[in-house]
């Protein structure tokens, strides 16, 4: 069997520092995702909470930060229970803007998690297309 990966890139008509700050920085992760109580950083300790109910929804570490071009954190929600998974951004310059490339592996395996791997396929998708709308919208 081979590893479950989700793979997704995204165009944005913005710069690797605009794009960066939407992956990191509690306000603009609060707009497309979920808010965290301080700025993503290396080596650091996250969680993030519903912007409006104000649940933790997710948690793990920063693995690595190299601003605007790489950021790798572990990923745990409730629903994989003490399983950890890995989410990558990968930014990239492209005439006219950035390319932002995620890749989400480790998740769990086998028929009784393809649930858990569909709603987190489905959830980057809308996840993705909110900050595309709100990149766009400046």
């Amino acid at each position: 069997m081979t590893d479950t990966i989700i793979q997704k890139s995204i165009y944005l008509r913005a710069t690797k520092a605009e794009v960066w700050d939407y992956l990191t920085k509690p306000d603009k992760l609060a707009i497309w995702f979920h808010k965290p109580k301080v700025a993503l950083a290396d080596g650091q300790d996250y969680a993030m909470f519903g912007t409006e109910s104000g649940d933790k929804l997710m948690w793990g570490k920063v693995n690595e930060a190299r601003p605007h071009d790489y950021l790798e954190y572990t990923f745990t929600i409730a629903p994989m229970g003490d399983a950890t998974s890995t989410v990558k951004w990968t930014l990239e310059d492209v005439a006219g803007g950035t390319r932002l490339s995620l890749e989400h592996s480790g998740l769990p395996q086998g028929a009784d998690a393809f649930g858990l791997t569909l709603a987190l396929d489905k959830g980057w998708d809308e996840h993705l297309g909110r900050m595309r709308s709100d990149v766009h919208a400046e």
